[in-house]
Protein backbone atom coordinates (compact mmCIF):
# COMPACT_ATOMS: atom_id res chain seq x y z
CA UNK A 1 0.00 0.00 0.00
CA UNK A 2 3.04 2.23 0.63
CA UNK A 3 1.92 5.86 0.47
CA UNK A 4 -1.21 5.09 -1.56
CA UNK A 5 -3.44 4.43 1.46
CA UNK A 6 -2.60 7.70 3.17
CA UNK A 7 -2.72 9.79 0.00
CA UNK A 8 -5.99 8.28 -1.15
CA UNK A 9 -7.76 8.74 2.16
CA UNK A 10 -6.36 12.17 2.89
CA UNK A 11 -7.31 13.34 -0.58
CA UNK A 12 -10.84 12.08 -0.18
CA UNK A 13 -11.47 14.27 2.86
CA UNK A 14 -13.17 11.52 4.80
CA UNK A 15 -13.98 11.02 8.46
CA UNK A 16 -13.53 7.36 9.31
CA UNK A 17 -14.18 6.67 5.60
CA UNK A 18 -17.83 7.52 6.11
CA UNK A 19 -18.30 11.23 6.52
CA UNK A 20 -16.53 12.54 3.46
CA UNK A 21 -16.96 16.21 2.72
CA UNK A 22 -19.72 17.68 0.59
CA UNK A 23 -17.19 18.81 -2.01
CA UNK A 24 -15.87 15.29 -2.44
CA UNK A 25 -19.35 13.79 -2.46
CA UNK A 26 -20.36 16.32 -5.10
CA UNK A 27 -17.37 15.49 -7.28
CA UNK A 28 -17.94 11.76 -6.95
CA UNK A 29 -21.68 11.73 -7.58
CA UNK A 30 -22.10 14.95 -9.55
CA UNK A 31 -24.32 16.95 -7.23
CA UNK A 32 -24.31 20.52 -5.96
CA UNK A 33 -21.66 21.30 -3.37
CA UNK A 34 -23.22 24.37 -1.80
CA UNK A 35 -22.86 23.99 1.96
CA UNK A 36 -24.69 26.00 4.60
CA UNK A 37 -22.85 28.67 6.56
CA UNK A 38 -20.75 27.14 9.32
CA UNK A 39 -22.34 27.06 12.77
CA UNK A 40 -19.24 27.44 14.93
CA UNK A 41 -21.09 27.31 18.26
CA UNK A 42 -22.88 24.08 17.39
CA UNK A 43 -19.68 22.56 15.99
CA UNK A 44 -17.95 23.20 19.31
CA UNK A 45 -20.80 21.51 21.16
CA UNK A 46 -20.64 18.54 18.82
CA UNK A 47 -16.87 18.24 19.29
CA UNK A 48 -17.36 18.34 23.05
CA UNK A 49 -19.92 15.53 22.80
CA UNK A 50 -17.48 13.54 20.65
CA UNK A 51 -14.72 14.01 23.23
CA UNK A 52 -17.02 12.77 25.99
CA UNK A 53 -18.14 9.79 23.92
CA UNK A 54 -14.57 8.77 23.15
CA UNK A 55 -13.62 9.09 26.83
CA UNK A 56 -16.56 6.85 27.75
CA UNK A 57 -15.54 4.20 25.21
CA UNK A 58 -11.94 4.30 26.43
CA UNK A 59 -13.14 3.42 29.92
CA UNK A 60 -15.60 0.79 28.67
CA UNK A 61 -12.98 -1.28 26.84
CA UNK A 62 -12.27 -4.69 28.37
CA UNK A 63 -8.74 -5.63 29.49
CA UNK A 64 -8.52 -8.00 26.50
CA UNK A 65 -8.97 -5.06 24.11
CA UNK A 66 -12.48 -5.62 22.81
CA UNK A 67 -15.73 -3.77 23.42
CA UNK A 68 -18.93 -5.44 24.61
CA UNK A 69 -18.66 -9.04 23.31
CA UNK A 70 -15.50 -10.91 22.39
CA UNK A 71 -17.19 -13.13 19.81
CA UNK A 72 -18.40 -10.20 17.68
CA UNK A 73 -15.40 -8.12 16.52
CA UNK A 74 -17.77 -5.81 14.61
CA UNK A 75 -18.65 -4.19 17.95
CA UNK A 76 -14.98 -3.37 18.47
CA UNK A 77 -14.66 -2.32 14.83
CA UNK A 78 -17.48 0.21 15.20
CA UNK A 79 -15.94 1.59 18.39
CA UNK A 80 -12.55 2.00 16.72
CA UNK A 81 -14.08 3.62 13.64
CA UNK A 82 -15.86 6.10 15.89
CA UNK A 83 -12.72 6.82 17.89
CA UNK A 84 -10.44 7.20 14.87
CA UNK A 85 -12.92 9.58 13.25
CA UNK A 86 -12.29 12.25 15.89
CA UNK A 87 -12.26 15.51 13.87
CA UNK A 88 -9.33 16.83 15.89
CA UNK A 89 -7.08 14.28 14.17
CA UNK A 90 -5.22 13.46 17.36
CA UNK A 91 -6.17 9.79 17.27
CA UNK A 92 -4.57 9.28 13.88
CA UNK A 93 -1.53 11.34 14.79
CA UNK A 94 -0.81 9.39 17.97
CA UNK A 95 -3.16 6.47 18.76
CA UNK A 96 -3.32 5.86 22.52
CA UNK A 97 -2.55 2.45 23.98
CA UNK A 98 -6.20 1.41 24.24
CA UNK A 99 -6.66 2.01 20.51
CA UNK A 100 -3.59 -0.08 19.71
CA UNK A 101 -4.97 -2.81 21.97
CA UNK A 102 -8.29 -2.65 20.14
CA UNK A 103 -6.63 -3.12 16.78
CA UNK A 104 -4.56 -6.00 18.11
CA UNK A 105 -7.80 -7.64 19.20
CA UNK A 106 -9.29 -7.20 15.72
CA UNK A 107 -6.21 -8.78 14.15
CA UNK A 108 -6.51 -11.73 16.53
CA UNK A 109 -9.86 -12.52 14.89
CA UNK A 110 -8.46 -12.79 11.35
CA UNK A 111 -9.19 -16.24 9.94
CA UNK A 112 -7.21 -18.22 7.33
CA UNK A 113 -10.01 -17.56 4.82
CA UNK A 114 -9.48 -13.81 5.21
CA UNK A 115 -12.62 -13.20 7.23
CA UNK A 116 -12.54 -11.29 10.51
CA UNK A 117 -15.09 -12.89 12.78
CA UNK A 118 -15.61 -14.95 15.90
CA UNK A 119 -18.77 -16.85 16.63
CA UNK A 120 -20.85 -16.23 13.49
CA UNK A 121 -22.14 -13.48 11.16
CA UNK A 122 -18.89 -13.48 9.16
CA UNK A 123 -19.92 -10.87 6.59
CA UNK A 124 -21.16 -8.29 9.09
CA UNK A 125 -18.13 -8.70 11.33
CA UNK A 126 -15.62 -8.68 8.48
CA UNK A 127 -17.10 -5.70 6.62
CA UNK A 128 -17.31 -3.54 9.73
CA UNK A 129 -13.82 -4.58 10.87
CA UNK A 130 -12.46 -3.66 7.44
CA UNK A 131 -13.73 -0.12 7.86
CA UNK A 132 -11.99 0.11 11.23
CA UNK A 133 -8.71 -1.16 9.76
CA UNK A 134 -8.84 1.31 6.88
CA UNK A 135 -9.65 4.09 9.36
CA UNK A 136 -6.35 3.39 11.11
CA UNK A 137 -4.32 4.75 8.16
CA UNK A 138 -1.78 1.99 8.83
CA UNK A 139 -0.13 0.60 5.68
CA UNK A 140 0.85 -2.60 7.50
CA UNK A 141 -2.83 -3.60 7.55
CA UNK A 142 -3.04 -3.81 3.74
CA UNK A 143 -2.59 -7.62 3.45
CA UNK A 144 -5.34 -8.18 6.02
CA UNK A 145 -7.69 -5.70 4.33
CA UNK A 146 -6.99 -7.21 0.91
CA UNK A 147 -7.84 -10.74 2.04
CA UNK A 148 -10.86 -9.54 3.97
CA UNK A 149 -12.15 -7.74 0.88
CA UNK A 150 -11.88 -10.92 -1.16
CA UNK A 151 -13.67 -12.80 1.59
CA UNK A 152 -16.59 -10.38 1.53
CA UNK A 153 -16.78 -10.37 -2.27
CA UNK A 154 -16.83 -14.17 -2.16
CA UNK A 155 -19.98 -14.09 -0.01
CA UNK A 156 -22.08 -12.51 -2.77
CA UNK A 157 -25.12 -14.74 -3.30
CA UNK A 158 -25.64 -16.71 -6.51
CA UNK A 159 -28.38 -19.30 -5.97
CA UNK A 160 -29.99 -21.62 -8.50
CA UNK A 161 -28.58 -21.08 -12.01
CA UNK A 162 -25.04 -19.79 -11.64
CA UNK A 163 -24.40 -16.44 -13.25
CA UNK A 164 -28.08 -15.60 -13.58
CA UNK A 165 -30.08 -13.37 -11.23
CA UNK A 166 -32.97 -15.84 -11.27
CA UNK A 167 -33.27 -16.03 -7.48
CA UNK A 168 -34.55 -12.97 -5.56
CA UNK A 169 -31.55 -13.15 -3.24
CA UNK A 170 -28.95 -13.25 -6.02
CA UNK A 171 -26.45 -10.41 -6.01
CA UNK A 172 -26.92 -9.46 -2.38
CA UNK A 173 -24.95 -10.49 0.69
CA UNK A 174 -26.29 -11.80 3.97
CA UNK A 175 -24.76 -12.49 7.34
CA UNK A 176 -22.93 -15.45 5.82
CA UNK A 177 -22.38 -18.87 7.38
CA UNK A 178 -25.68 -20.52 8.32
CA UNK A 179 -27.83 -17.60 7.13
CA UNK A 180 -29.09 -18.54 3.70
CA UNK A 181 -30.48 -15.31 2.31
CA UNK A 182 -29.18 -11.86 1.46
CA UNK A 183 -30.53 -8.78 3.19
CA UNK A 184 -30.34 -5.05 2.63
CA UNK A 185 -28.40 -4.17 5.79
CA UNK A 186 -25.65 -6.73 5.30
CA UNK A 187 -25.44 -5.81 1.63
CA UNK A 188 -24.99 -2.15 2.58
CA UNK A 189 -22.18 -2.93 5.04
CA UNK A 190 -20.45 -5.16 2.47
CA UNK A 191 -20.74 -2.63 -0.37
CA UNK A 192 -19.47 0.09 1.95
CA UNK A 193 -16.34 -1.90 2.79
CA UNK A 194 -15.79 -2.76 -0.88
CA UNK A 195 -16.33 0.84 -1.98
CA UNK A 196 -13.87 2.28 0.51
CA UNK A 197 -11.17 -0.24 -0.38
CA UNK A 198 -11.22 0.54 -4.11
CA UNK A 199 -7.79 2.08 -3.64
CA UNK A 200 -6.37 -1.45 -3.36
CA UNK A 201 -7.10 -2.04 -7.05
CA UNK A 202 -5.01 1.05 -7.85
CA UNK A 203 -2.02 -0.30 -5.94
CA UNK A 204 0.01 -1.34 -8.97
CA UNK A 205 2.95 -2.49 -6.97
CA UNK A 206 1.21 -4.15 -4.18
CA UNK A 207 -0.36 -7.12 -2.71
CA UNK A 208 0.25 -10.77 -3.25
CA UNK A 209 -3.51 -11.32 -3.00
CA UNK A 210 -5.23 -10.80 -6.36
CA UNK A 211 -8.46 -8.89 -5.88
CA UNK A 212 -11.76 -10.54 -6.70
CA UNK A 213 -14.40 -8.50 -8.50
CA UNK A 214 -17.90 -8.04 -7.19
CA UNK A 215 -20.71 -8.55 -9.67
CA UNK A 216 -22.08 -5.00 -9.43
CA UNK A 217 -24.85 -5.64 -11.94
CA UNK A 218 -26.18 -8.47 -9.79
CA UNK A 219 -25.78 -6.35 -6.64
CA UNK A 220 -27.84 -3.60 -8.22
CA UNK A 221 -30.52 -6.13 -9.16
CA UNK A 222 -30.75 -7.24 -5.54
CA UNK A 223 -30.98 -3.66 -4.25
CA UNK A 224 -33.84 -2.99 -6.69
CA UNK A 225 -35.62 -6.12 -5.48
CA UNK A 226 -35.74 -4.64 -1.98
CA UNK A 227 -37.42 -1.42 -3.12
CA UNK A 228 -41.15 -0.73 -3.42
CA UNK A 229 -40.84 0.44 -7.01
CA UNK A 230 -42.52 -1.86 -9.58
CA UNK A 231 -40.94 -0.01 -12.50
CA UNK A 232 -37.56 -1.48 -11.45
CA UNK A 233 -38.49 -4.34 -9.11
CA UNK A 234 -39.63 -7.54 -10.85
CA UNK A 235 -41.00 -9.11 -7.67
CA UNK A 236 -44.80 -9.49 -7.43
CA UNK A 237 -45.05 -7.94 -3.95
CA UNK A 238 -43.53 -4.58 -5.02
CA UNK A 239 -46.08 -1.81 -4.51
CA UNK A 240 -46.37 1.75 -5.81
CA UNK A 241 -49.08 2.79 -3.36
CA UNK A 242 -48.42 6.30 -2.00
CA UNK A 243 -47.55 5.14 1.52
CA UNK A 244 -44.76 2.80 0.42
CA UNK A 245 -43.59 3.76 -3.07
CA UNK A 246 -39.84 4.23 -3.24
CA UNK A 247 -39.06 2.92 0.24
CA UNK A 248 -37.18 -0.26 1.07
CA UNK A 249 -37.78 -3.50 2.94
CA UNK A 250 -35.27 -5.84 4.61
CA UNK A 251 -35.06 -8.45 1.88
CA UNK A 252 -37.28 -9.50 -1.04
CA UNK A 253 -40.61 -10.57 0.41
CA UNK A 254 -39.87 -9.58 4.02
CA UNK A 255 -40.30 -6.26 5.82
CA UNK A 256 -39.46 -5.81 9.49
CA UNK A 257 -42.26 -3.21 9.46
CA UNK A 258 -44.79 -5.87 8.50
CA UNK A 259 -47.49 -5.53 5.88
CA UNK A 260 -50.59 -3.44 5.37
CA UNK A 261 -53.85 -3.82 3.50
CA UNK A 262 -54.47 -1.33 0.72
CA UNK A 263 -57.82 0.17 -0.23
CA UNK A 264 -58.16 -2.27 -3.12
CA UNK A 265 -57.77 -5.21 -0.73
CA UNK A 266 -54.23 -6.06 -1.80
CA UNK A 267 -51.37 -6.42 0.67
CA UNK A 268 -48.26 -4.25 0.65
CA UNK A 269 -44.99 -4.79 2.49
CA UNK A 270 -44.38 -1.62 4.48
CA UNK A 271 -41.34 0.49 3.71
CA UNK A 272 -39.34 1.72 6.71
CA UNK A 273 -36.76 4.46 7.06
CA UNK A 274 -33.56 2.92 8.41
CA UNK A 275 -33.42 0.28 5.70
CA UNK A 276 -34.52 2.83 3.09
CA UNK A 277 -31.47 4.94 3.93
CA UNK A 278 -29.38 1.75 3.70
CA UNK A 279 -30.85 1.21 0.24
CA UNK A 280 -30.18 4.80 -0.78
CA UNK A 281 -26.59 4.49 0.42
CA UNK A 282 -26.14 1.19 -1.43
CA UNK A 283 -27.25 2.88 -4.65
CA UNK A 284 -24.44 5.40 -4.11
CA UNK A 285 -21.89 2.61 -3.69
CA UNK A 286 -23.25 1.10 -6.93
CA UNK A 287 -22.49 4.48 -8.57
CA UNK A 288 -26.04 5.68 -9.17
CA UNK A 289 -26.45 9.44 -9.34
CA UNK A 290 -28.81 11.63 -7.35
CA UNK A 291 -31.14 12.15 -10.31
CA UNK A 292 -31.55 8.44 -11.02
CA UNK A 293 -35.28 7.53 -10.69
CA UNK A 294 -34.48 4.81 -8.14
CA UNK A 295 -32.52 7.19 -5.95
CA UNK A 296 -35.09 9.94 -6.36
CA UNK A 297 -37.93 7.58 -5.42
CA UNK A 298 -36.36 6.52 -2.12
CA UNK A 299 -35.33 10.11 -1.38
CA UNK A 300 -38.92 11.27 -1.97
CA UNK A 301 -40.24 8.59 0.41
CA UNK A 302 -37.70 9.54 3.07
CA UNK A 303 -38.50 13.24 2.82
CA UNK A 304 -42.22 12.51 3.07
CA UNK A 305 -41.66 10.42 6.20
CA UNK A 306 -38.96 12.50 7.88
CA UNK A 307 -38.89 12.66 11.66
CA UNK A 308 -36.26 12.31 14.36
CA UNK A 309 -38.73 11.15 17.00
CA UNK A 310 -38.70 7.59 15.71
CA UNK A 311 -37.43 5.28 12.98
CA UNK A 312 -40.40 5.74 10.60
CA UNK A 313 -42.20 2.45 10.19
CA UNK A 314 -40.39 0.90 13.17
CA UNK A 315 -40.98 3.26 16.09
CA UNK A 316 -38.07 3.08 18.54
CA UNK A 317 -36.59 -0.05 16.96
CA UNK A 318 -33.15 0.59 15.49
CA UNK A 319 -33.35 4.32 16.17
CA UNK A 320 -29.61 4.99 16.25
CA UNK A 321 -28.95 2.77 13.23
CA UNK A 322 -31.56 4.96 11.52
CA UNK A 323 -29.73 8.14 12.50
CA UNK A 324 -26.43 6.68 11.27
CA UNK A 325 -27.70 5.54 7.88
CA UNK A 326 -29.47 8.89 7.49
CA UNK A 327 -26.28 10.85 8.16
CA UNK A 328 -24.25 8.71 5.79
CA UNK A 329 -26.76 8.69 2.94
CA UNK A 330 -27.68 12.38 2.97
CA UNK A 331 -24.02 13.39 3.25
CA UNK A 332 -23.05 11.04 0.43
CA UNK A 333 -25.61 12.58 -1.91
CA UNK A 334 -24.80 16.14 -0.89
CA UNK A 335 -28.20 16.89 0.63
CA UNK A 336 -28.19 20.06 2.76
CA UNK A 337 -31.93 20.49 3.35
CA UNK A 338 -35.03 18.33 3.21
CA UNK A 339 -38.36 19.57 1.90
CA UNK A 340 -41.25 18.16 3.92
CA UNK A 341 -44.76 17.50 2.66
CA UNK A 342 -45.98 20.86 3.96
CA UNK A 343 -43.21 22.63 2.06
CA UNK A 344 -41.11 23.33 5.15
CA UNK A 345 -37.34 23.28 4.61
CA UNK A 346 -35.37 21.35 7.22
CA UNK A 347 -31.67 21.71 8.04
CA UNK A 348 -31.37 18.03 8.90
CA UNK A 349 -27.78 18.31 10.14
CA UNK A 350 -28.64 20.92 12.74
CA UNK A 351 -31.79 19.08 13.84
CA UNK A 352 -29.97 15.77 14.13
CA UNK A 353 -27.02 17.34 15.96
CA UNK A 354 -29.34 18.91 18.53
CA UNK A 355 -31.21 15.62 18.91
CA UNK A 356 -27.98 13.72 19.50
CA UNK A 357 -26.75 16.27 22.01
CA UNK A 358 -29.95 15.87 24.00
CA UNK A 359 -29.78 12.09 23.86
CA UNK A 360 -26.23 11.86 25.20
CA UNK A 361 -26.00 10.80 28.85
CA UNK A 362 -24.07 12.86 31.37
CA UNK A 363 -21.23 10.33 31.44
CA UNK A 364 -20.74 10.59 27.66
CA UNK A 365 -22.48 7.48 26.41
CA UNK A 366 -25.55 7.05 24.23
CA UNK A 367 -28.01 4.17 24.53
CA UNK A 368 -31.47 3.28 23.22
CA UNK A 369 -34.19 2.37 25.70
CA UNK A 370 -35.49 0.02 23.02
CA UNK A 371 -33.38 -3.13 22.83
CA UNK A 372 -34.14 -4.17 19.26
CA UNK A 373 -31.02 -4.96 17.24
CA UNK A 374 -28.76 -4.75 20.29
CA UNK A 375 -29.38 -1.03 20.84
CA UNK A 376 -29.57 -1.38 24.62
CA UNK A 377 -25.81 -1.98 24.41
CA UNK A 378 -24.21 1.42 25.10
CA UNK A 379 -20.96 0.29 23.46
CA UNK A 380 -22.71 -0.24 20.14
CA UNK A 381 -24.90 2.86 20.33
CA UNK A 382 -22.07 5.12 21.48
CA UNK A 383 -20.01 3.91 18.52
CA UNK A 384 -22.91 4.64 16.16
CA UNK A 385 -23.32 8.05 17.76
CA UNK A 386 -19.68 9.02 17.39
CA UNK A 387 -19.81 8.16 13.70
CA UNK A 388 -22.98 10.24 13.36
CA UNK A 389 -21.56 13.23 15.23
CA UNK A 390 -18.32 13.18 13.24
CA UNK A 391 -20.26 13.18 9.98
CA UNK A 392 -22.37 16.08 11.22
CA UNK A 393 -19.36 18.03 12.49
CA UNK A 394 -17.87 18.23 9.01
CA UNK A 395 -21.11 19.44 7.50
CA UNK A 396 -22.01 22.10 10.04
Amino acid sequence: MKSLLKSTLAGAGVCCLLSFSISVAAEEINVSSSAPKADISLKLEVQHAIDKGIDWLAKAQTPAGYWSQAEYPALTGLALTGIMGDPSGKMKASPPDYVVKGYNYLLSNVKPDGGIYGKDMPNYNTAVSMMALVSAYNPSYEPVIRKARNFVVGLQSDFDQKGATDNPYDGGIGYGSKYEHSDMSNTMFALEAIHYTKFLAEDKGGGTEALKKLNWEAALKFIQRCQNLPAYNDQPWASDDPQNKGGFIYFPGDSKAGEMELTDGKKALRSYASISYAGMLSYAYADLKKDDPRVQAVFDWLQANYTLDENPGMGGDGLFYYYMTMAKALTTFGVDTLTLQDGKKVDWRKELALKMLNLQKSDGMWVNENGRWWEKDPNLVTAYSLIIMEILYRGL
